[in-house]
């Protein structure tokens, strides 16, 4: 091994952080790369994946033909990035798996967002509450788990291997939620693998608990500035949370004539700013107070990785108001309404005719799987021209 590369695995990460040169490894052997460590190759392979281009083209809040400017999955992906990048280096966590499990996070994401998502979900449960699959019963659709199955199964690129192969580490941190009866089918096809955690209450890496933060911080502050230029929020409406008309003031008195976008930019500006400053202090003193000394102890501890409690409280009024006058607004649930007809459309479709599936679908053993994944695989133009294409109706036009 290259002494860069020796150095690139200790360097600066704190004790506690993930170390490439200890990783728990992939599913199949691979030599190790001359230039690169394991987190950086993961990091690479999920750029190059068919199912990180995709992102481009799903919904993140608003549908890809509403505007060319609001976010989609491929934009908050790379947000969420650059927050989770820029906490770990204060922290002193690998940045380079912070950024693989954050470009990765999203890739089993279905067309339409959670619209897109919900009513893949309800197809699969309607189809057949007793459907069987390989180590167990189905019970239904989870896009974090369809992200693993994207790394693990249906990218189609190396010759000896399904998936990408990516360390345990990324995968891990890949599988933020998981529900016991879907944890318990993967400890029974990978034993201690990235199931067991849910199974034993323990936490995952310090990387795979901030990039769950960097998460829910990039798509709260990106949302109120769709929801804005949208038109579907207020600056009014916005002044009624309390972390919003803060930040507001603060823009105000030091620009006194600041108004319009550039105000609202500065506005969140200020907001993530402090919040990426909330998380460090607050996740150093929970590390100092826990006295974990280890990627092992930080297993065993709570999660460590979090909010202040102020903070956390105006987060979340902030994210109830975006729920109730954003995600809820009539505009957008009637949108919705629209994008889970086209799945539920499709899904009912491919199972009553299987040959309208591509040939690499339909020849995989479980019907309701195979159509769940190529569905969810879908971007949301290709999912409404394929609509169109069955159904003759045009429900986005």
């Amino acid at each position: 091994m290259s002494p860069s590369i020796a150095a690139a695995r200790s360097g600066s990460l704190a004790r506690f952080a993930s170390d490439p040169g200890a990783s728990r490894g992939r599913r199949y052997s691979e030599p190790e790369a001359p230039t690169r460590t394991a987190f950086q190759r993961d990091r690479d392979r999920v750029i190059h994946s068919t199912a990180f281009r995709r992102l481009v083209y799903k919904t993140q809040v608003f549908l890809n033909h509403e505007g060319d400017l609001f976010r989609t999955r491929l934009t908050h992906s790379l947000e969420v990035a650059q927050l989770g990048r820029s906490i770990a280096r204060s922290l002193r966590l690998n940045e380079d798996l912070v950024e693989a499990i954050a470009l990765a996070h999203d890739l089993g994401h279905t067309p339409f967002g959670h619209a897109g998502q919900d009513a893949l979900n309800s197809s699969l449960k309607n189809f057949s509450a007793g459907f069987v699959e390989q180590g167990g019963e189905s019970l239904g659709f989870e896009h974090n788990l369809q992200s693993l199955r994207v790394v693990d199964e249906l990218e189609e690129r190396y010759p000896a291997f399904d998936g990408l192969n990516l360390c345990f580490e990324t995968r891990e941190g890949i599988l933020k939620h998981c529900s016991k009866a879907n944890a318990l089918r993967l400890e029974q096809q990978e034993p201690g693998g990235v199931g067991w955690r849910f199974l034993h209450g323990q936490s995952p890496s310090l990387e795979a608990q901030l990039c769950n933060l960097a998460d829910e911080i990039a798509y709260n502050a990106h949302d109120i500035d769709d929801g804005v230029r949208s038109g579907l929020l207020t600056i009014d409406q916005l002044d009624e949370v309390e972390l919003f008309r803060h930040y507001r003031q603060v823009a105000l008195q030091a620009h006194p004539l600041l108004v319009g976008r550039r105000l609202l930019f500065e506005t969140i500006r200020l907001m993530l700013s402090d919040q990426v400053y909330d998380v460090i202090a607050t996740t150093q003193a929970r590390i100092t107070n826990a006295g974990v000394d280890s990627p092992s102890e930080v297993r065993a501890s709570p999660p460590l990785v979090a909010f202040s409690d102020d903070m956390r409280e105006r987060s979340q009024i902030l994210k109830t108001f975006l729920f109730r006058n954003l995600y809820r607004h009539p505009q957008v649930v009637e949108t919705t309404a629209r994008a889970r007809r086209v799945v539920n459309d499709l899904f009912e479709r491919y199972m009553e005719a299987p040959e309208e599936l591509p040939e690499a679908h339909g020849l995989r053993r479980h019907l309701a799987r195979a159509v769940a994944d190529y569905i969810a695989g879908m971007t949301d133009r290709f999912a409404i021209r394929e609509h169109e294409r069955l159904f003759g109706a045009v429900l986005f036009p």
